[in-house]
């Protein structure tokens, strides 16, 4: 009984072993969105704000596609991050690597804190909850002025990264590069996490939390974990967005932020991790080039490609791009189809 146990064990862990390789498709994917930001220096600005969007959106797909939960206060952790790097860096501690270490810390704090509030009722009353600490955070940014400025919000400079390069308007390159990196680590580390035993315990929890709790596993502990990471998360794209524009304001706690970045995973799809990423891609390509041709209903063409999107179906789009890509690279489109 025991060989057999430990064959079973043998033969998981040889399939973890293959999920955790990156494929083709993977690497090309990373190598292609370098080669954007080298290529379109002039075009920095736009492709840092999808950047951090998508590690945004990447926070998000860590509750709601790992672990089925759903928020609309994730915004509250982007603010968080976002003053935490900002009031470091007014007071003289410009270090990039500082405050992103720092708005990371701190948001993961406050997920940690708010967490077991998602441990009972429905999926309802944890939307009201998430909105609600995020609408109360908003709120104690405006009324602590001495410390947040208040409605006016907080203006301050940035020292360059690794003391070289610099990350304002002067280096917005150098900021799209920055923001590339941190979003690169931190999705090689939640790939690893979806991949691991942990990640599959979250999976269990998302299909049925009930039954994943009879068989012994703990959904309570996992929960507040998954949770705190996905804040984490969602400070670090925070602390990326006030150092690289250097401007903070109360606009960072506004429920359009939570419902962008939701906007961004349905897009893209959720569950797969880079599913927050070409979402944001999307939504934020799309949000410029339509507010360009007609700024006044750019809106309702996205709500149009929303609309679309759900009638025909994001696995019968897939299949139609993944047909087409194997005109082209049989190989890879077949490992993406995996």
């Amino acid at each position: 009984m025991s060989g057999a146990s430990s064959a079973v064990a043998r033969r998981i862990e040889a399939h973890l072993a293959r999920r955790r390789r990156w494929r083709a498709i993977e690497i090309v994917f990373w190598l292609a969105a370098l080669g954007t930001i080298l290529a379109f220096p002039s075009r920095a600005a736009l492709i840092n704000e999808i950047v951090i969007a998508g590690l945004f959106a990447l926070s998000l797909d860590l509750i709601l596609g790992l672990a089925g939960i759903v928020s609309l206060g994730q915004a509250a952790f982007l603010g968080v991050g976002a003053y935490a790097a900002a009031i470091l860096a007014s007071k003289d501690l410009g270090d990039p690597t500082l405050g992103l270490a720092v708005g990371a810390l701190a948001a993961g704090a406050l997920g940690f804190v708010t967490a077991p509030l998602l441990l009972r009722g429905a999926d309802l009353a944890r939307l009201m909850v998430t909105l609600g600490v995020s609408l109360m955070l908003g709120e104690l940014a405006n009324r602590s002025a001495w410390l947040t400025g208040g409605a006016d919000g907080l203006n301050f400079s940035m020292s360059p990264v690794l003391g070289l390069f610099p990350i304002g308007f002067t280096g917005q390159r150098n900021a799209a590069l920055y923001s590339f990196v941190v979003l690169f680590v931190l999705f090689a580390l939640a790939r690893r996490l979806r991949q691991s035993p942990f990640g599959l315990a979250l999976a269990a929890i998302r299909e049925n939390r009930l039954r994943a709790g009879a068989l012994g596993i703990a959904t309570g502990w996992r929960i507040v974990a998954i949770y705190t990471v996905s804040a984490a998360y969602a400070g670090a794209a925070g602390a990326l967005l006030a150092q690289t524009t250097q401007i903070v304001s109360l606009d960072l706690f506004d429920f359009h932020r939570s419902a962008d970045g939701l906007l961004m995973l349905i897009i893209g799809g959720a569950g797969y991790l880079y599913g927050g990423i070409i979402g944001a891609a999307m939504f934020i390509v799309l949000r410029d080039v339509i507010s360009a041709a007609t700024p006044e209903y750019w809106e309702f063409w996205i709500g149009l490609l929303l609309v679309a999107l759900v009638l025909v179906g994001r696995e019968r789009l897939r299949d139609i791009v993944l047909s087409r890509a194997a005109l082209v690279w049989p190989k890879a489109a077949g490992r993406g189809a995996a």
